[in-house]
This record gives structure tokens, sequence and C-alpha cells, in this order.
């Protein structure tokens, strides 16, 4: 008798998370929905930080206090916890970006163990657990 996998924890980049909320999945790679679809999503802290940083300048409609609990509802979408510390600590090294939002964000799930949905070439190339 074959065993069901686990699923994998599947962090998430800020600007797929926009495109869920927004229902556009179809913006999404078959590789990164099936990671969506099958995995357990989390996102780093910082995603909501530049959530909010895009709201106010515009960029997006909705703020993180709508689309963090709207997807939570939707797809389970949790909030990794990791200490920050270690966080930043991994981060220092990631020396190809110099976007703080990329850094936490790559740095997050790479501690974690995680997958990281991206389209962001640069984060691809560099983070061995990208998928897109």
């Amino acid at each position: 008798m074959a065993r069901a996998r686990e699923p994998e924890v599947v962090h998430l980049d800020t600007h797929v998370v926009c495109w869920l909320y927004e229902g556009r999945s179809e913006l999404l790679s078959a590789a990164a929905r099936e990671a969506v679809e099958h995995g357990l999503l989390a996102i780093s802290p910082i995603v909501d930080l530049e959530l909010q940083l895009l709201h106010e300048i515009g960029r997006i409609l909705k703020g993180p206090s709508t689309v963090l609990p709207a997807l939570a509802r939707e797809i389970g979408l949790q909030v990794a916890a990791t200490e920050y510390s270690r966080i930043i600590a991994a981060a220092r090294d990631l020396s190809w970006t110099r976007d703080p939002f990329d850094r936490l964000i790559a740095a997050h799930a790479t501690l974690a163990g995680a997958r990281l949905v991206t389209k962001d070439r640069l984060i691809r190339k560099h983070c061995p657990a990208a998928v897109w």
C-alpha cells in the first residue's frame, strides 16, 4: 500500500501573494500552481511589510490587513514563525541582491527548508529551493 506523501512547506513571494488574492492564478507557471495547490503555504513576516509599503504607494489596492486574513481563510496561508535574528543572520550572506525584502524572503524560506514560489529571476538563479 502506497503512503500519501506529506505536503511540503511552500513559502510565497510577495507578488505571488498579490496574484492569489486577486484570483489571478493563471499568472502562475504550472510548477508554481502545483506547489501552491499541494503545499502547506506560508509567508515570511516581511511579506506583510512589503504589502503595506506597496499599498501605501498605490501599487496594490488592499493592504496586508485585508489580503492576509482572506488568504488564510481561502488557502490556509500562514505567517511562518522563525526567530527573526536567525533570518537576519542568514540574509546577511545573500550578497547577490541589494533588495532587503528579497534577501529576507529567500533567507526565511531557506531556513525553513521550504520551497519558495517566485517569478523573480534573480531569486531563482541564487536560491536552489525557488520554483517557478
